[in-house]
């Protein structure tokens, strides 16, 4: 462990560099135990809509940090989800069934919205539920929080009546960031209205620290209404209330979307005011649906957790969050198999390296250093082809390939190959089947391939993935192909109907030898190669 936390004080992996910050501000070398006892990660959710992966990104990417820092101190952390629960539903998600049902609840806070769903208490407790159960699914240590639960159970008691001694410091600070029509009624409480449970977003008529009070008028019934600012009565705007629960709960460590850097640096100031040094920050980039927009909960243009889950391993998902959290990227089904085959490629090579470099290896901060023994041969893009080619969506049949390739692999004692395999069929089922397009090969591609047959029929029984891939090799460099992409571009459309494929030789190696020679034969012999 003294040798790893060695090398973790140096070591350039962005999880790494972040963990060394938070140890940084806690006084470096000389870093004490905070005096709540821990350090306090957190990771926000507006449960306004269905969890999306942007969700799990973020308490994924936290946890790598969290384990980062473990590495190298001994001080106790903490993780808390939260859930802004107790948000007003400002409009009827799109993605939901029962939409009528939530249209009187407009305005309410979301544990107060009934569940469209039918199975829990409330539209904030469904969707409350769903993150969880996919955060425990990947085992997140973690401790979920309701701001709901927060403000009646007087968790924010204290912060909240600092915010209302520090009022006008703090609408000196919001007012200049909105327009005019919104300086008129701007108040950074939010009083919930207690006839009608809406959250009221109402000027404040007057305001009285000593007695932890705030008076406001009624919209309604044009009455001056006193209500405490604890015990649930109010919630803050959303700016306010970001700040507030930095200082109530301690919270040492946040990341948060690029879509919010102003509110980060706006809130940092307010947590000033009420007299803390905000969290450490990192902001990361967004992700952009199919057609380069941003993912939103409520419209539900992006990937759901269990839509990555049907095609993709839980690894794979963690691999795409791992990879430049500061850069945008693409977040649609075709970046799955590349997703899949990096996180296998890089658990491994894992057994092979050493220390430092294992330090540095993303399958090192997914699985908390406990990473699993993986085959490197067996890609995903492989699997892919091999359904393509066999034209089945049953495992048995993708299973009689695997077994001759490698007698040793078996859905026993193999569990993440036999999930990779279903994985597979369920992607070339959706995905690759309907996008198929086969074509004849040219006069040129037919010669190439009559010499690959002979070639491929003249290797010995046991020719393994890279002597095959030579031969491949060989007959694209002596059939002069200008570019050796296009002879296996031709490969791929002719035999498989598709544009792109894995390395050919570990495909025949899997398929079999003998097996790929009557491909391409039927192939050349202009049969239809769609039909099973």
């Amino acid at each position: 462990m003294a040798a790893e936390r060695e090398l973790a004080e140096t070591a350039k992996a962005w999880p790494f560099q972040e963990a060394r910050r938070i140890l940084e501000r806690l006084g470096g070398a000389a870093a004490r135990v905070p005096d709540k006892g821990y350090v306090l990660f957190e990771t926000g959710y507006g449960p306004s809509g269905l969890p999306h992966i942007g969700t799990f990104g973020e308490v994924a990417r936290t946890t790598m940090v969290r384990h980062a820092f473990a590495t190298l101190s001994d001080i106790p952390t903490r993780l808390f989800a939260f859930s802004d629960d107790m948000d007003g539903l400002r409009k009827v998600p799109d993605n939901i069934p029962n939409k009528a049902m939530l249209e009187p609840h407009l305005g309410k806070p979301l544990t107060a919205v009934p569940d469209p769903f039918g199975t829990h208490d409330s539209f904030g407790a469904h969707n409350n539920a769903r993150l969880q159960a996919f955060l425990d699914t990947f085992g997140f240590a973690y401790e979920f929080m309701s701001s709901t639960e927060c403000y009646r159970a007087g968790m924010f008691d204290e912060a909240l009546r600092r915010m209302l001694e520090n009022y006008d410091a703090v609408m000196k600070v919001i007012l200049p960031t909105l327009g005019p029509e919104r300086q008129a009624t701007y108040s950074p409480f939010l009083p919930i209205d207690p006839d009608t449970g809406i959250v009221l977003q109402v000027p404040m008529a007057e305001t009285r620290p000593a007695d932890g009070t705030i008076v406001y008028r009624n919209p309604e019934t044009g009455r001056l209404v006193e209500t405490p600012v604890t015990g649930g009565a109010c919630k803050l705007q959303w700016k306010a209330d970001w700040a507030m629960r930095w200082v109530a709960l301690g919270v040492d460590y946040e990341m948060s979307g690029k879509d919010l850097i102003d509110s980060v640096t706006l809130s940092s100031r307010i947590a000033r005011i009420l007299g803390i040094e905000p969290p450490l920050n990192l902001t990361y980039e967004l992700f952009l649906d199919e057609n380069g927009e941003k993912i939103s909960k409520s419209r539900g243009n992006g990937l759901t957790i269990d839509e990555w889950l049907i095609y993709g391993p839980p690894e794979s998902l963690s691999q795409f969050m791992y990879g430049k959290p500061k850069t945008a990227k693409r977040l649609h089904f075709d970046v799955i198999p590349k997703s899949v085959d990096e996180y296998l490629a890089n658990a491994a090579n894992f057994a092979g390296q050493d220390e430092t470099a294992r330090l540095e290896n993303p399958a090192w901060h997914i699985h908390a250093g406990a990473v699993p023994a993986v085959r490197a041969d067996l890609t995903f893009a492989v699997l892919l082809n091999l359904a393509s080619a066999c034209n089945s969506e049953d495992p048995a049949v993708l299973w009689g390939f695997i077994g001759r390739y490698a007698p040793d692999a078996t859905a026993a004692n193999n569990p993440l190959l036999d999930r990779l395999v279903g994985h597979a069929i369920a992607y070339y089922r959706d995905f690759v089947k309907p996008a198929k397009a086969y074509r004849a090969p040219t006069g040129k591609e037919r010669t190439a391939m009559a010499d690959l047959v002979t070639r491929f029929t003249a290797l010995p029984a046991d020719a393994d993935a890279t002597t095959i891939q030579n031969e491949v090799y060989a007959v694209g460099k002596a059939h002069e192909f200008d570019n050796l992409r296009d002879w296996f571009g031709a490969l791929y459309e002719v035999l498989f109907g598709q544009r792109q494929g894995p390395r050919f030789g570990s495909f025949a190696a899997l398929y079999g030898v003998p097996e790929t020679v009557a491909l391409i034969e039927r192939a050349l012999a202009g049969e239809d190669l769609s039909a099973a």
